[in-house]
């Protein structure tokens, strides 16, 4: 069964990466994000991109990332939704999918970066063989067409 198995967000800390992100039961979703994320490199760099909304992750992934010996967690890699049941691969540019109350489509895949280091089982000596292990495979952007209450375990139906 497609659905949201995890909801992460990360507030804005001061000296702080946005990941990992934590687990919560519900979050309201906007045209800008999720209620309770802060995502700097959006924010600031992107200057609040709206195709960048949500990052989406394949839990299927992380459990390919564990069997290659990486102890990746839902959340560990800043996505916002962990989804289960549709891998990595399945994903593409302008797919339309409802999640709880809103409806998302997907922009682009997400290219990982060099904060991932700050994953204490990451660091700065094996960053680039992380980057080059998670390579088009690191989550997808999605932006918001409809707002509205999502909902941990959520049906995620491809429109």
């Amino acid at each position: 069964m497609k659905k949201l198995l995890q909801i992460n967000v990360k507030p804005n800390t001061a000296n702080e990466h946005g990941i990992p992100k934590t687990s919560v039961i519900s979050a309201m979703l906007s045209k800008s994000g999720l209620e309770g994320d802060y995502n700097n490199y959006r924010t600031i760099k992107k200057s609040g991109n709206p195709d960048m909304a949500v990052l989406l992750f394949s839990i299927e992934t992380i459990k390919e990332l564990n069997k290659e010996g990486w102890p990746v967690k839902p959340g560990d890699l800043g996505e916002n939704f962990t989804i289960t049941g549709i891998p990595h691969s399945h994903f593409s540019p302008n797919q339309q999918y409802q999640i709880g109350e809103s409806l998302i489509e997907i922009s682009f895949e997400c290219d990982p970066c060099q904060n991932l280091s700050v994953l204490p089982y990451i660091g700065k000596t094996k960053i680039n063989e992380f980057i080059k292990t998670i390579m088009n495979r690191r989550g997808w952007y999605a932006r918001v067409l409809k707002e509205g209450l999502i909902v941990q375990n959520c049906i995620v139906k491809q429109i």
